[in-house]
């Protein structure tokens, strides 16, 4: 196999079209040609798919200011405005230092009881026995996760003031990303006429939220206190259009992540039954009859080793991309001014030469006798360099909450003869929805 491979077409739309009908079928035909490297043209852009893990790390840290964003996330741009998500140095950079501070591991602790109480309200209201679409069930807790650390909204109040707006939002900018042909925003077509109301719905009850808070001499220990409180170098706190769009940016990018990592975790348990068995056995017994704390959490050892598992072959962040803003070498490979870098955690995380056996589930590659064996940046759920995740401890902790306290209580069958794919849209989901019967364990402790 070559180390590059140049991708000729005479279409005018080059690839874009076999890339937009089957995007994961494409990155794996594409990556089977080359080791490092493989160019093509997505209309009147030049493409390389990046396939060798010191190649990512060039792009992602060593030449990362190289490099912008791509414009991945531009249909989410009217909601999201300028937050750490879309922003570029200096702001991103200003912004990640503000923000940091509260999504450090030790600062996440404290927001363990509010992630319990949402998760356990959500699951409480189950009913049990008959099939029910698990990924929606995962958007809902995640969404009362989100709420209830941002704004210490109970489950109710979030989801008829937030929920219902965020939700309708997604799926219209979902369907635009994935259409050849997008309508200006300025059209009055009706779906677009209600994305536009939705999001100043969104923002109007967000913004009323910080003015309430302003207004307060009595505080709340949540993330917009922290935000609103938050200061730079020079002592000055966020704008409000800044802080408005930074609450935005961590309502998106953290509710439907963990939603989709928390939707194949129960998927992969119920399709391994070895992996299920010792999963529910560590859980048992290192929770058992007690409420879940955060001394449970750090001996939950096996779970958090089969979340980590998951996200390495779901990776709910399955492709991301950046920009060239100069002319600049990439190893050899010579990626000029203005031309696209693709990076895809789904295509990397299943690359045999980095994987041994990489369709496989196993949760012992993330043991501590194993973890070492895997190259840097030949896994990357979270991105990697300055633009690492910043909600990537927030994400973990959350998911191992949910993950011990649903599989401690129930038990979860895929429904009928519905097979589960995936369907990469802006995030990786189970296409279709996940339906599956949820029964409480019979030695629920």
């Amino acid at each position: 196999m070559t180390n590059e491979t140049i991708v000729h077409s005479l279409h005018p739309l080059g690839q874009l079209d076999r890339f937009r009908k089957d995007p994961l079928l494409f990155l794996e035909e594409q990556a089977s040609k080359s080791e490092e490297r493989v160019q093509f043209r997505f209309a009147n852009r030049t493409v390389h798919l990046l396939l060798c893990p010191a190649l990512v790390k060039e792009v992602l840290v060593t030449q990362s200011r190289s490099f912008h964003k791509s414009n991945q996330f531009k249909e989410l741009s009217p909601l999201i405005g300028e937050g750490l998500v879309t922003s570029e140095s200096p702001l991103h950079t200003k912004q990640r230092k503000i923000i940091q501070p509260y999504f450090t591991p030790k600062h996440i602790q404290g927001y363990m009881s509010e992630m319990i109480e949402s998760a356990t309200v959500m699951m409480d209201g189950w009913e049990t026995g008959n099939p029910r679409d698990i990924s929606k069930d995962m958007m809902e807790v995640t969404l009362a996760v989100i709420t209830k650390t941002m704004f210490n909204m109970d489950v109710q109040e979030g989801h008829e003031k937030v929920g219902v707006h965020l939700e309708a939002i997604l799926e219209t900018a979902t369907k635009r990303i994935r259409s050849f042909f997008k309508p200006p925003l300025s059209w009055p077509l009706p779906e677009l006429l209600q994305y536009k109301t939705s999001i100043q719905a969104l923002k109007r009850v967000v913004g009323e939220i910080i003015q309430q808070r302003e207004s307060q001499t009595e505080q709340k220990e949540d993330l917009l206190h922290a935000l609103l409180n938050s200061r730079d170098e020079a002592g000055n706190g966020m704008s409000r259009e800044q802080l408005m769009d930074e609450v935005m940016t961590i309502f998106v990018a953290g509710h439907e992540t963990t939603a989709n990592l928390l939707s194949w975790f129960l998927y992969v348990l119920e399709s391994d039954e070895s992996v299920k068995e010792k999963v529910c056995s560590e859980i048992d017994k290192v929770v058992g009859s007690e409420e879940l704390n955060g001394t449970h959490l750090s001996h939950l050892h096996y779970t958090r080793q089969t979340l980590q598992e998951t996200l390495r072959l779901y990776p709910p962040v399955w492709m991301f991309g950046r920009v060239a803003v100069k002319d600049v070498e990439v190893g050899n490979h010579l990626i000029k001014k203005g031309e696209n870098v693709l990076l895809s955690p789904y295509i990397m995380h299943r690359n045999k030469k980095y994987f041994k056996d990489p369709l496989v589930f196993d949760p012992e590659r993330f043991s501590k006798d194993q973890e070492g064996n895997i190259p840097s940046y030949a896994y990357f759920p979270f991105g990697g360099g300055a633009r690492v995740c910043i909600g990537n401890h927030f994400a973990l902790q959350e998911a191992l909450i949910i993950a011990a306290l649903y599989v401690k209580k129930f038990t979860f069958t895929l429904s009928g003869d519905h097979k589960t794919e995936c369907h990469p849209l802006i995030t990786l989901r189970p296409k279709g929805g996940l339906f599956m019967k949820v029964k409480k364990r019979e030695a629920d402790l």
